[in-house]
């Protein structure tokens, strides 16, 4: 079933309920500036990690190298002897292993040398000659080089070797559609505004090959301090403006240009800004208190504190990735004869459509559709949930309530995680938009609310299994859901997201007291 049609298929069994018990949804943000919008509605593609695309490319030069020297084995070395000698194929592996290994000594795995051609080459062309002298020199002294044909080793070499540089123009033609695209830029912007700013920015700008982008600056100083330019970098805004304009745009590093010295200044933005999904550091370029080396990481040349990182990037986002496009796959296989059951026994039960779409809070606050089966009658539809379903709602259909208690209704959102991809397996449940304690929105219930939106939001979480699910009619349900979020999202591992999901059966067995 393509993506396409599985969309067509939902948004048509949402339709008719989606219409008539819809209400108008106002959302809450923050006025940019115009300098902000700009760079706001500039196009952006999608970001490609420099990690996880060197591993790719580490695995395509060892299979590469084996398939040729298998290849040469087999169509030169098979024929001349009438039989198959395992010493051939795992000298192959051996090399092709060797090169990788002599590849990454010779620091070529980077995806700034990707792009350019004459020191990739080179230092590809002496590590290459360097792993056939060695292996050349071990076959020797281990008395094997009389087994091995000369002719299919020179073939090997020459062959592999052009193989290699095929690969590297095409891999540096991609390279460089990717970079012209944006996709391996690092957005970043600068807080402050000032001469250390402005010092940052052409530090950075100054660096050959380098990957980051200053989107530019933002300051909350209005006086003779703060630059409205900073080496060509604009002013955006106010620090209480970052994290509307990274909701709004794609940003990968916010970089404080402060000094370490104005510790106060630095941990009342860092408490605005940690529940971004992006990495935020401290710059050391201007600081005169150095600590040892491996306390630094590097912008190119420019010293750097790390402060908080993006959870689950690169080989991890891969990872999870995998496990909820496969583990899910086969969950919604198998719960098909249950979901068509369910779907039956929702239409008989009360008129009106069989599956039910809410807006809800996906990832960096990102407004999705969720979808459900429908457990209320079809006029009494909530979907922006302005009024929290409570033990014995009347607006709950029979069939709703044991649906409702089992988590039954949640089970279409394997659709999102399938082919929508805007919700994972496991993670933070989504919220609905307008969720409330009382009178008062979530994020105004709980500091760092939004902290649980820096990663995708789950089918099932730690919060969940845990028993705190359904009705949050105090302030302690929606503090504990965030507080075990935020535990899942620090202590996040594929084997973790094993272990809630194999445990979320139990758990809706056995701690299901606050669903309704």
């Amino acid at each position: 079933m393509e993506p396409l049609n599985a969309r067509s298929m939902l948004d048509a069994a949402t339709s008719a309920a989606a219409k008539p018990a819809d209400q108008p949804f106002v959302e809450r943000r923050r006025r940019l500036s115009p300098a902000a919008l700009d760079v706001v509605n500039q196009k952006v593609a999608r970001a490609y990690s420099p990690v996880v695309i060197a591993g790719f490319v580490r695995l395509a030069d060892f299979v590469l190298l084996s398939l040729v020297g298998i290849a040469l084995y087999v169509g030169y070395v098979m024929p001349l002897s009438g039989a198959f000698s395992w010493i051939y194929p795992a000298e192959v592996v051996a090399v092709a292993g060797a090169a990788v290994v002599c590849f990454q000594a010779a620091d070529i795995y980077q995806v700034q040398l990707f792009r350019g051609q004459l020191r990739q080459m080179t230092r590809m062309i002496s590590s290459w000659s360097f792993v056939f002298l060695l292996f050349i020199g071990i076959s020797f002294f281990a008395k094997y080089g009389s087994e091995i044909s000369r002719l299919w080793l020179a073939a090997f070499y020459f062959l592999g070797l052009a193989a290699l540089i095929a690969e590297r123009l095409v891999l540096r033609a991609l390279v460089r559609g990717w970079a012209r695209q944006g996709r391996l830029d690092r957005r970043t912007i600068i807080v402050g505004s000032d001469s250390n700013g402005e010092q940052l920015v052409e530090a950075l700008k100054a660096q050959e090959d380098s990957d980051i982008h200053v989107l530019g600056v933002f300051d909350d100083r209005n006086d003779s301090r703060a630059l409205d330019a900073c080496a060509g970098a604009r002013k955006l805004g106010k620090v209480d403006d970052i994290v509307e304009f990274a909701r709004r745009t794609r940003v990968d590093l916010v970089l404080f240009a402060l000094p370490i010295s104005a510790e106060t200044r630095i941990l009342e933005m860092l408490k605005k800004l940690w529940v971004l999904p992006v990495d935020i550091r401290l710059s050391a370029h201007t600081n005169k208190l150095r600590f040892r080396p491996r306390s630094y990481s590097y912008l190119g040349e420019v010293p750097t504190l790390d402060v908080f990182e993006a959870p689950i990037t690169d080989w991890d986002l891969v990872m999870k990735w995998l496990f909820d496009r496969v583990v899910g796959s086969l969950a919604l296989l198998a719960a098909l004869p249950v979901m068509g059951l369910v779907a039956l026994a929702v239409k008989l039960d009360s008129p009106g459509p069989v599956l039910f779409r809410q807006k809800r809070f996906g990832f960096n606050n990102e407004r999705i559709d969720v979808y459900k089966f429908r457990s209320m009658y079809h006029h009494q539809a909530d979907p922006t949930a302005s009024k929290v379903v409570t033990k014995n709602d009347s607006r709950v259909t029979r069939v709703g309530r044991f649906i409702r208690k089992t988590s039954l209704d949640e089970l279409p959102q394997l659709f999102n995680v399938v082919f929508s991809g805007n919700l994972s397996l496991v993670g933070p449940r989504p919220h609905a938009v307008q969720g409330k304690l009382q009178s008062r929105l979530f994020d105004e219930a709980v500091d760092g609310y939004f902290a649980r939106h820096r990663v995708k939001p789950g089918i099932t979480g730690w919060a969940q299994i845990n028993g705190w699910r359904g009705e949050i009619d105090n302030e302690e349900k929606i503090q504990k859901r965030v507080e075990f979020d935020l535990y899942y999202i620090e202590n996040w591992s594929v084997l973790f997201d094993l272990y809630i999901l194999l445990k979320t059966p139990i758990s809706l067995l056995t701690k299901n007291e606050n669903a309704y």
